[in-house]
């Protein structure tokens, strides 16, 4: 409850972590965030959306993480929808922000750059405020739409420039976000910290694999992730299309975990390209069910096209391959080299005929395989594991608060029904 204290008993510090695109614990980076922030003494409280299947409850309390969540109807029907639901996410963060109280950091991950309108009205009663950059949004924006409609790409430029000038701190998930903080930020290399995205090692533990899942076949191709028009997921379809066409391959069965926009677009290219037989999409699954998947595959798939948000952005399904000791299939783009290293095979940038040539070589050869999932499991281990993010993560936090007050504690705030993990 506010008014918890460290173990020096004086108030413990409170820190408010705002997001807006996924529910919480369901968002990975934010979750870990939140655990690192709770083992360091701070207090946590986190607002974001329900989900639809899980993290339903409106508060709740895990593993001594409130989280305090609203009701939220994800965007249709053009820019008017995404009004509607930024708009709601909005006054409902301030509802809920109320409710908590007095906090030191407000901690906004973006999408959308719109948070730093409720942060601002936290750092005016005292709080500091650390922007926590998942998403370069005019990137992302280019890469969906393109330069169609121009007023809008100035709009989404002009929000990062805003929430870039209103944070005291900016946390990065690569070196490549870095730079744009310090380039079209504008922000001094002492307030932008590289907090890398990094597997849970304890979710992700390899189990013994299942030839079950492979339908009959000897090989077994696994894509992890987002599905979304940015995502590649039809590169990779096609480029399936031609392993079996032009390759002559049909030794494989492939299947597609996860969900997004896209979903329903993608099963129908498969059938249309007469994949159904060999591929299978399975749409969101237990954390369970995607070890043994991920055990069980030869080759992973990160067909992420060649676009500007792509190209400098850390790919979370790279990482979680990497981490179960799977060998990747990549295009060539900047950061996947930079995660991935020796543990991908990289096809030239959305060569799909490249891009099946490089799995068949895979399939061929068990032993490369093998050596790319130790070289992945090493660095995972090693250079990228989430203790360099966590020691990263804290620095930052403390130079967000080094000469700050502390805040005056809270009014208590209903916990609501409270679970472990």
């Amino acid at each position: 409850m506010p008014g918890d204290t460290t173990d020096g008993g004086r108030p413990a510090r409170r820190a408010l972590i705002l997001v807006e695109n996924l529910s919480v614990p369901f968002d990975r980076r934010v979750w870990q965030e939140c655990r690192t922030l709770h083992d360091a003494g701070w207090e946590v409280h986190v607002i974001c959306p329900r989900g639809g299947k899980r993290d339903t409850e409106p508060e709740t309390e895990i593993d001594g993480i409130r989280i305090h969540r609203y009701p939220l109807r994800a965007a249709t029907g053009g820019p008017a929808g995404y009004l509607r639901e930024y708009g709601a996410a909005l006054w409902h963060t301030v509802r809920l922000a109320r409710r908590v109280g007095p906090v030191d950091v407000v901690h906004a991950c973006n999408p959308p750059d719109l948070l730093f309108l409720p942060a601002l009205w936290l750092k005016r009663r005292g709080a500091r405020f650390v922007f926590d950059q998942h998403d370069l949004v005019p990137e992302l924006y280019l890469s969906r739409f393109g330069r169609g409609q121009d007023l809008l790409h100035r709009a989404v430029c002009a929000l990062e420039r805003m929430t870039y000038r209103a944070a005291d701190i900016v946390l990065a998930t690569n070196e490549s976000y870095r730079d744009v903080a310090l380039r079209r930020g504008g922000r001094s290399a002492a307030d932008v910290f590289v907090v890398r995205s990094a597997p849970d090692t304890d979710r992700f533990r390899a189990v013994p694999p299942e030839p079950e899942l492979k339908r009959g076949k000897p090989h077994l191709l696994c894509y992890l992730g987002v599905m979304g028009p940015q995502d590649g997921v039809d590169y990779a379809l096609r480029a399936l299309a031609k392993l079996r066409d032009d390759q002559g391959r049909t030794d494989w069965h492939a299947v597609f975990v996860g969900a997004g926009d896209t979903f329903d677009a993608m099963v129908e290219l498969s059938r249309q390209l007469g994949l159904s037989e060999q591929v299978q999409f399975t749409g969101r699954i237990p954390d369970a069910d995607l070890v043994r998947y991920l055990s069980t595959a030869d080759v992973c798939l990160s067909p992420d096209p060649h676009n500007p948000l792509n190209d400098v952005s850390t790919m979370n399904k790279v990482l979680e391959y990497m981490v179960m000791g799977r060998p990747i299939v990549s295009f060539d783009l900047r950061e996947a080299r930079v995660s991935a290293g020796e543990a991908a095979v990289y096809a030239p940038a959305d060569d799909e005929a490249a891009f099946a040539g490089a799995v068949a070589e895979l399939l061929d050869d068990p032993e490369r395989r093998a050596r790319m999932g130790r070289i992945g499991q090493e660095r995972i281990s090693g250079e990228l594991s989430w203790r360099n993010s966590q020691q990263s993560l804290l620095a930052a936090y403390a130079a967000a608060c080094r000469d700050h007050p502390r805040v005056a504690a809270g009014t208590p705030v209903p916990a609501g029904k409270r679970r472990r993990r």
